[in-house]
């Protein structure tokens, strides 16, 4: 069970989300995660909680994870992060974000794919200069992972484009660091 209850993790206006029961997922961190953050630092329990940005066709997407260690056992094996995605049209057009697509990996190589309509049950329309923001969440087997991903977006002329979610760390305090 993802073990999720309502309103622990809220989306726009903190309404509660419905989360997925997705088996255990995993999969080597990548090296290009050792990335600088954009912009802002957060500290939670000794862990840098860094935001991951990236601009596809004047669409920016900023993840900001963090973990929770009041969901988390790690006693059995559950580590649960949220993380707040900002998506803002700095372009001159409007948009649409019509479906989503989520790649999900633990530290052990396991990988899990999501796919969907819209985000936080919306399909939000952003004109130029909108920005939607919203918080979702997302268990593990391992104490760290990672997650990318993309957004389908569709113009006012009807084209469509994948805005892509920067691959972003899910970091936890129970993760050994080894050194070569």
């Amino acid at each position: 069970m993802c073990g999720f209850q309502a309103g622990q993790i809220g989306g726009k206006d903190n309404k509660p989300l419905a989360l997925v029961d997705n088996p255990p997922i995993s999969e080597a961190k990548l090296a290009f995660l050792g990335a600088p953050p954009w912009q802002k630092q957060r500290h939670t329990m000794n862990i840098r909680t860094h935001s991951y940005s990236e601009t596809t066709r004047d669409i920016r997407v900023s993840v900001t994870p963090q973990y929770l260690p009041d969901q988390s056992a790690p006693e059995d094996g559950r580590y649960v992060w949220a993380y707040t995605v900002r998506i803002e049209n700095q372009g001159t057009e409007t948009v649409q974000l019509r479906n989503r697509y989520w790649r999900i990996t633990d530290a052990q190589g396991t990988s899990h794919e999501v796919r969907g309509e819209g985000v936080v049950g919306e399909q939000p329309v952003l004109n130029p200069g909108e920005i939607f923001e919203y918080t979702s969440g997302t268990p593990l087997a391992t104490p760290s992972g990672m997650m990318m991903g993309s957004y389908e977006m569709e113009t006012q002329a009807g084209d469509f484009f994948d805005a892509t979610v920067p691959a972003f760390s899910l970091d936890s305090p129970h993760e050994r660091i080894h050194l070569n």
